[in-house]
């Protein structure tokens, strides 16, 4: 049964308004990026489907930065990474390569492979650059970036740090209130798949998190940063004047906050 409540914090393109007009800029904005940055790798595949691909911007023509995984949102079912590619600008103003994969996604795929999918980019990153990396995702994102922070790699023969630390942004985590929302009409969870893929339900992994959110977003997005942060022994921090849709294009400068957080924890 659909909850009222549920439904409006969760619907983003509703509560927010030019959401669809600002949407329609990025792919935009992030091809002209890819035009100006000489230093990237494209169309890397780490998976059989034709969606398991992945492209990397380093900051010189010099790969051996230190690495951020950036994982976008869309509600699991929406979006890929030629949407984004802009947003690496502020970490690699800073030294830092910066990974964007695009993976399967509802409701071609179930959620819990849609999680296998994401975990299966981090053995293959390993093996080609073998250094740890931090996770960072928007939205959908967000939820994926803290799964991977809460896996055991060394069950996938990895080193346990190789996602080292995450920075997940305006997250999803306690996944059992979206099945009572519209938005599970394409994931088809159920209570029981929902509260297995929730971070908020995972045992504290032990390594660094910040949870960020844009200080316009709703109680619901606002409450899941706040618990996680807490239940994980992490940080989260609220970005005043940013909703869900811009919130995340703050990593496109240098300088802003949200860049700042995830320089200190890179290094």
């Amino acid at each position: 049964m659909i909850d009222p409540y549920l439904q409006a914090e969760y619907d983003n393109s509703a509560k927010i308004a030019g959401s669809d007009a600002l949407l329609a800029t990025l792919p935009g904005l992030a091809a002209a990026f890819r035009a100006q940055h000489p230093h990237a790798e494209y169309g890397l595949r780490y998976g059989p489907s034709p969606r398991q691909l992945l492209d990397v911007f380093w900051p010189s023509a010099d790969p051996t930065a230190p690495l951020v995984l950036f994982m976008h949102g869309g509600y699991w079912q929406h979006s890929d990474r030629s949407a984004w590619s802009h947003v690496a600008a502020g970490l690699l103003a800073h030294g830092i390569g910066v990974i964007m994969p695009s993976y399967d996604l509802c409701p071609a795929v179930t959620m819990t492979a849609l999680v296998a999918n994401v975990r299966s980019v981090v053995p293959m990153l390993y093996a080609r650059y073998g250094r740890p990396m931090l996770a960072i995702g928007h939205s959908a994102g967000g939820h994926l970036a803290a799964t991977l922070l809460a896996t055991d790699w060394t069950a996938h023969g990895l080193p346990a740090n190789a996602i080292h630390a995450a920075m997940p942004i305006s997250g999803l985590f306690d996944l059992p209130l979206i099945c009572r929302t519209h938005q599970n009409d394409a994931l088809h969870m159920d209570e029981t798949e929902a509260r297995t893929l929730s971070p908020m339900f995972l045992p504290a992994p032990g390594k660094p998190i910040t949870a960020m959110v844009g200080g316009d977003e709703g109680a619901e997005y606002t409450r899941q940063s706040r618990e996680l942060a807490a239940n994980w022994g992490g940080h989260w921090e609220s970005l005043p004047g940013l909703h869900h849709f811009n919130v995340v294009g703050e990593l496109a400068s240098p300088s802003a906050r949200l860049t700042q957080v995830a320089v200190g924890l890179v290094k």
